[in-house]
């Protein structure tokens, strides 16, 4: 009988999740453009280039429209979906907001030129991503909802394939594991994939970071074991604390049934027009060697990459380096005590600032942030485990824990934001930037404003005969 040809597909992230997780997110729209023309000969199943942190870096550091950016890519591609990364009820900021807001972003996303959001929440609380889903389904986007794997007693393969049959039935029309951290291991993938790929019809996508090491071997084992799509960089921007390799993984599966068919000698293209963006980010330090290599603390500690930098930069601000393990250990007690989330933006922050001031303090919770307070008020959602209660106890007293969807409580926002920044509105899209981050965006408008001013003064002394044309 003659072999069926099974082609894995490979979503590329290099123009957002790679350059996100190895250079801060600084690369510029106009590094990118002049290489999509070729990254759409490729045949990709989609291009992720946008949402995550893509937004606030260019408003906040490049001074740059993230909307436009994202109208020039649709203008180059012309054969590939283009994806984004949407954090559900946060959209792509640090707070949950109304959704009429959620609404509107969706909605001025597809029409900028989105065709799939990977919507998912940092507690995989399924009720913060109803709203997106909807919005996305409303708008004929793919709407893929992402869960953050992470490991701890809850998380069995039930816990897995459970929520994994709900995704389905809340109407997404994929399904991502995301593996934020690294810690999803081969032969742990061939069972999850099996499980996942026996529980629902809907397509499975992977997406990991190869900080800890194992994550070629890891899509090798999913691809096997039949997951739809994967996620890759080009190998300027790959490994590390990035995405396996493109070109590594077109070429593991080449003459077999999964064979993708991609070009090599047009991926070779691509990959020495980002190498020297690459070198020259690790000349000006923007690149940190220690980011390329493997860290194997993240399966030790279960603490993804980014975080652990975090750490270490939140000890050296507070001259207590030498208290680095004893933090590392206090994080998974305070995870515990927070009802076992995965460790994804923003829980992840919270649960490593609170480990930080618990060791430092030498008392547990003797000071505790804001944001720990509103996990254990409920405010960011229902956690897999309950949270520990003489802890809840001493952070909150006697206030009671919300047990509804915290969006609920909000009244709809988008006029009352409108009316604020109307005098500094160019585009509807506006009012989404400033909804999202208030002050950078104001900061940015001002500086469009004043970009503006000064192009109408050289054109107006250029027709006045000022500069000789």
């Amino acid at each position: 009988m003659a072999e069926v040809k099974k082609p894995i597909k490979i979503t590329e992230t290099i123009l957002r999740d790679a350059h996100q997780s190895l250079i801060a997110t600084r690369m510029t729209t106009e590094q990118m453009l002049p290489i999509v023309d070729k990254m759409d000969k490729v045949g990709y199943h989609s291009v992720e280039c946008w949402g995550g942190a893509t937004f606030d870096a260019s408003i906040r550091f490049l001074k740059e429209d993230p909307w436009d950016r994202l109208r020039k890519f649709r203008d180059g591609f012309k054969n590939t979906k283009l994806q984004m990364l949407f954090r559900g009820q946060n959209i792509l900021g640090y707070r949950p907001y109304a959704d009429d807001v959620v609404e509107y972003f969706v909605q001025k996303s597809v029409a900028n030129g989105i065709d799939i959001i990977r919507i998912f929440d940092c507690l995989n609380d399924l009720r913060n991503l109803q709203t997106a889903v909807n919005a996305a389904i409303k708008e004929k986007a793919d709407a893929q909802v992402a869960l953050s794997y992470t490991l701890g007693d809850a998380y069995t393969l039930e816990y897995w394939t459970g929520i994994a049959k709900r995704v389905e039935e809340m109407g997404a029309s994929s399904l991502c594991i995301k593996d934020m951290a690294g810690l999803l291991v081969p032969y742990k993938a061939t069972e999850l994939i099996k499980a996942m790929k026996e529980t629902v019809k809907i397509p499975i996508q992977l997406h990991t970071h190869y900080t800890s090491g194992v994550a070629s071997m890891t899509y090798l084992k999913a691809v096997e074991a039949g997951v739809d799509v994967i996620d890759c960089a080009m190998s300027p921007f790959a490994l590390g604390t990035s995405q396996p390799a493109t070109e590594v993984m077109v070429e593991t599966f080449k003459g077999t049934e999964y064979d993708t068919g991609f070009d090599q000698n047009l991926l070779a293209e691509i990959a020495d027009y980002f190498r020297p963006i690459r070198d020259n980010a690790l000349e000006t330090g923007l690149l940190n060697p220690k980011n390329m290599g493997v860290n194997i603390k993240t399966l030790l500690y279960q603490v993804p990459g980014g975080m652990l930098s975090n750490l270490t930069s939140q000890l050296k601000e507070q001259h207590a380096e030498d208290k680095f393990y004893d933090v590392l250990e206090e994080v998974p007690r305070v995870r515990k005590d927070l009802g076992e989330p995965p460790l994804v933006t923003p829980s992840s922050q919270i649960v490593g600032t609170q480990a930080v001031f618990n060791v430092l303090m030498g008392e547990r919770y003797k000071m505790v942030t804001k944001e720990t307070k509103d996990v254990l008020s409920g405010k960011y959602g229902a956690t897999v485990k309950p949270f520990d209660k003489e802890v809840q106890k001493k952070c909150i007293g006697d206030t009671q824990p919300l047990t509804c969807r915290y969006a609920d409580l909000l009244e709809p926002e988008l006029d009352k934001l409108e009316k604020e920044m109307a005098q500094y509105k160019e585009q509807d899209e506006d009012v989404l930037s400033y909804a999202l981050f208030p002050q950078v965006a104001m900061d940015f408008f001002k500086y469009r404003d004043a970009q503006k001013t000064k192009v109408d003064a050289t054109v107006a002394d250029t027709e006045n005969g000022a500069y000789p044309v």
